[in-house]
């Protein structure tokens, strides 16, 4: 009976008849008992075992409750405490909420790494302000140092703020194709400064060039005017496929960052398209990698810029 107890109404009934019917012998065997009492108990337990094997059947073969079979009266508090979810390996913020966005730009400005969506998949992030961040991006993707990380800002308005010595045909190429899934190889100087790399100057880019993400995404243009310049790469394990939703990166890296920003399920399937803009000025540019922006069309909107400017 007691068993009965912690799994349904109609087991409870099925062991409290049978004790009855149990004791309606006994009763019997002494002639204390009516005998049109034991034939009622009896018919009662062929009732209740007839409705609790159909209901069974039921239940199981269409997988719903069409007949109940009532809930249990005792609960096993081991089991309650058996599904409660584990914690998260690291903090867990939703890009639906400002207080996400300022707790994922908390970590960041406190030297952390976190997992940030963008316009394409998803993104491990440092605050330039904090080189050795950038420096645990290496360690926590087993990234080869001499893979060279990008920048990401909010708009072209904060890059020309900086007024990097970039000529006309580029600026306007980048007009063309930012904010977007584009990221674009240009030459380095003390332009870097002025929008707030700085310490990280060393640490992004090569020695000559670095590349800039201007991600068409509302998410990450607001966490990236809250920090200013962040450090990105994809968000996995070198030579292992992009993440394409917040959960892939908790699973695959959250025991090694500080945070996750989650956003779902990612735009796109596949990085940023890499465009080498070093030689615009001699009337080329070079697609390093394609990703999810077709190498035509960029080709396509440097070929109609290039003639609008001659």
């Amino acid at each position: 009976m007691l068993i009965g107890a912690y799994v349904n109404v109609v087991l409870l009934l099925l062991t409290l008849v049978m004790e009855v019917i149990v004791v309606c012998f006994l009763l019997s065997t002494l002639g204390r008992l009516p005998y049109q009492l034991e034939i009622a108990m009896l018919a009662i337990f062929s009732l209740i075992c007839l409705y609790g094997t159909l209901a069974s059947l039921a239940n199981s073969i269409f997988r719903k409750e069409l007949l109940p079979l009532g809930p249990p009266l005792l609960k096993a508090t081991q089991e309650k405490a058996d599904k409660t979810p584990p914690p998260p390996p690291c903090s867990i913020a939703t890009s639906r909420k400002t207080s996400g966005l300022l707790s994922i730009s908390k970590l960041l400005d406190a030297g952390g790494v976190c997992g940030i969506p963008t316009d394409t998949v998803y993104a491990l992030a440092a605050s330039c302000k904090h080189p050795q961040a950038i420096e645990k991006i290496y360690n926590i993707k087993d990234r080869p140092q001499e893979k060279p990380i990008c920048i990401c800002i909010s708009n072209l308005e904060q890059l020309s703020t900086a007024k990097p010595p970039f000529s006309p045909l580029l600026w306007e190429f980048m007009r063309n194709v930012y904010p977007g899934g584009i990221s674009c190889i240009v030459k380095k100087g003390e332009w870097l400064n002025r929008l707030g790399v700085g310490a990280a100057y060393n640490r992004v880019g090569t020695k000559e060039s670095i590349m800039i993400r201007v991600p068409d995404h509302t998410v990450t243009a607001h966490l990236c005017n809250m920090t200013g310049p962040l450090a990105i790469t994809s968000a996995n394990p070198s030579g292992e496929p992009d993440s394409t939703h917040h959960d892939m990166v908790i699973t695959r890296l959250g025991h090694k960052i500080s945070g996750v920003l989650c956003d779902g399920e990612s735009n796109e399937a596949v990085g940023s398209t890499v465009v080498n803009c070093l030689k615009i000025d001699e009337g080329t540019i070079t697609i390093i990698r394609e990703g999810c922006f077709p190498a035509a069309q960029v080709r396509h909107i440097f070929e109609k810029v290039k003639n609008s400017m001659e």
